[in-house]
């Protein structure tokens, strides 16, 4: 049914494109065969893509809602889990604190290593730099040229 009617759509807006243009051309007075046939195929095409668009603009209307439906379908699912682990792990905890106490008493308490604790070293003192001069270079003569300059 819904092709029927997208197909008559389709039709009736190529029908109304043709109309409206063939309308301008005889006000014009230049209408050929082969003008009418190039118009009726140019809005056959032309109709065709209007409907593609309309029906994906329709599409994106209803996609929204599908999106949401999805999302809480699967926060649905995520919450079962979730569920699901939470009452695992009561379980787990609750036969965790049900041990038997006389079985703590048949095995014998090891003590525990105490832990000594060291005392930290005292920070070295701040003493005020001593100022260490460079040793001073031995003057040695090297070879003394005589030149005009030193005469």
């Amino acid at each position: 049914m819904t092709d029927k009617n997208a197909k008559n759509k389709r039709k009736s807006l190529a029908a109304d494109i043709v109309s409206s243009i063939e309308a301008k051309l005889t006000e014009t007075g230049t209408a050929t065969k082969k003008m009418k046939k190039s118009i009726e195929k140019s809005a056959d095409k032309l109709a065709k893509k209007l409907a593609k668009l309309l029906n994906k603009d329709e599409k994106k209307k209803s996609t929204p809602a599908k999106k949401a439906e999805k999302k809480a379908k699967k926060e649905a699912i995520k919450a079962k889990k979730n569920a699901d682990k939470a009452e695992k792990n009561a379980k787990r905890t609750a036969a965790s604190k049900l041990v038997d106490p006389s079985a703590d008493s048949l095995i014998p308490s090891v003590p525990q290593a105490t832990r000594s604790i060291r005392k930290q070293a005292p920070a070295p003192k701040a003493t005020a730099p001593t100022r260490r001069t460079a040793p001073k270079p031995t003057s040695t003569p090297t070879s003394v040229e005589t030149t005009e300059e030193n005469v």
